[in-house]
């Protein structure tokens, strides 16, 4: 989904990166900022440091993960949405309101 938006391009331009899991493999290709924990194969065990890496950025995920489930409650962020597009950043912001409001 993330490939067939326009948003990599505009992203990798304005050198903005991003944390994904592991789903994305293959994402650096298009965005060199994008971190991603590193998978282990038949071949190659992960180390210690390679370890601490991908749990460190699982922790720091986790906090988008949570966000994301609750932004998820709207019904306009979890299914397709089919009102006047125009509107629907205005839409957004106003739940990302209520929600840093409910959080402060």
């Amino acid at each position: 989904m993330i490939q067939e938006s326009d948003i990599l391009p505009t992203l990798e331009e304005m050198k903005i990166g991003g944390k994904f899991d592991s789903g994305y493999q293959g994402i650096q290709k298009e965005l060199s900022k994008a971190i991603i924990p590193i998978k282990k194969s038949k071949l190659h065990k992960l180390t210690e440091e390679e370890k601490e890496f991908n749990k460190k950025l699982s922790q720091k995920r986790i906090t988008i993960e949570h966000v994301n489930r609750e932004l998820k409650i709207f019904r306009i962020m979890k299914e397709t949405y089919r009102n006047r597009q125009n509107r629907y950043e205005e839409k957004l912001q106003i739940m990302c309101g209520i929600y840093n409001l409910k959080n402060s």
